[in-house]
């Protein structure tokens, strides 16, 4: 409700008023990415997925690998190939570009970590036996389980400038720093970054989570299907799940044809693109 309304308007008294910043004729056009419930109540759509493409404005891009560690290798190996190009990719866009981003993450927490919160509730205290771990709370190896992949590990340099850091939950996005802001939020804005490629463990946690929270932030979101992984039977379900709410899944091979062929650097702070693709208009 607006200041000094004391009522809400109606769906079509909204429509009627002249909009400052949108398109009406074309924001009133029927949605090309979804489909319909068959028979539903009112017609509602039962699918949605992103009607952005990656090549279709100028970008500002970031490659974050989600816990790539040595820990998880077991459940890597499918995907370590993939996620080798395409950190080779972005580095090679990088050397090029000063919008392009890569940052890793590894997942560090440890039973004696004095954390307790809402995941811990939700695993329960029990399942750590060392010998045979179940707890997935956990990194069980210790410090050598911290690092990431060797094949994709970050330079000296990239370890240097931050680009390397410890998560202690799902989203990559939920470590702090000193004055309580996200951490990776203010790497990627340092950089005007708007667009994030996800790859990494596992699918159907951490990656599904920082799929979300990225979108939360606001930055268009891409998958990467087949250089992500998890140890769970719900990989399919996560990208599924992913596809249809806030993430545009896609191949390697269409990722790393974009960065090849399409890929144009975005200006500092234009988010949504010169053209504003999303339908607003100049105020």
């Amino acid at each position: 409700m607006e200041q000094g309304q004391d009522r809400f308007r109606t769906l079509e008294e909204a429509v009627a008023e002249p909009r400052k910043h949108r398109d009406m004729e074309l924001a009133l056009e029927p949605m090309p990415n979804y489909r319909e419930t068959p028979d539903g109540p009112h017609g509602q759509p039962i699918e949605f997925w992103a009607a952005w493409d990656l090549a279709d404005r100028p970008r500002r891009i970031a490659l974050l690998l989600d816990d790539c560690q040595e820990e998880y290798r077991p459940y890597a190996g499918g995907i370590l190939p993939n996620v080798e190009r395409l950190v080779e990719a972005f580095r090679g866009a990088r050397a090029g570009s000063d919008g392009v981003a890569i940052a890793w993450s590894a997942w560090s927490r440890m039973f004696d970590d004095g954390i307790s919160n809402a995941m811990d509730r939700w695993y329960g205290p029990r399942g750590l036996r060392p010998e045979q771990p179940e707890n997935a709370a956990y990194v069980f190896t210790g410090g050598p389980g911290l690092e990431p992949l060797k094949e994709i590990a970050p330079t000296e340099q990239e370890r240097a400038d931050g680009w390397f850091y410890l998560g202690k939950h799902l989203d990559m996005f939920w470590t702090f720093d000193d004055h309580g802001e996200s951490y990776l939020d203010g790497k990627l804005k340092a950089l005007d970054i708007d667009t994030i490629v996800i790859v990494g463990l596992w699918t159907d946690e951490c990656v599904l989570s920082t799929a979300y929270a990225g979108n939360s932030r606001g930055y268009d979101v891409v998958v990467v299907g087949d250089a992500v992984a998890t140890a769970t039977s719900h990989h399919e379900a996560a990208l599924t799940v992913a596809n249809g709410t806030v993430a545009n899944v896609l191949s390697t091979e269409e990722v790393l044809g974009y960065l090849e062929h399409d890929f144009v650097t975005g200006e500092p702070g234009a988010v949504k693109g010169t053209a504003h693709p999303d339908g607003r208009k100049e105020g």
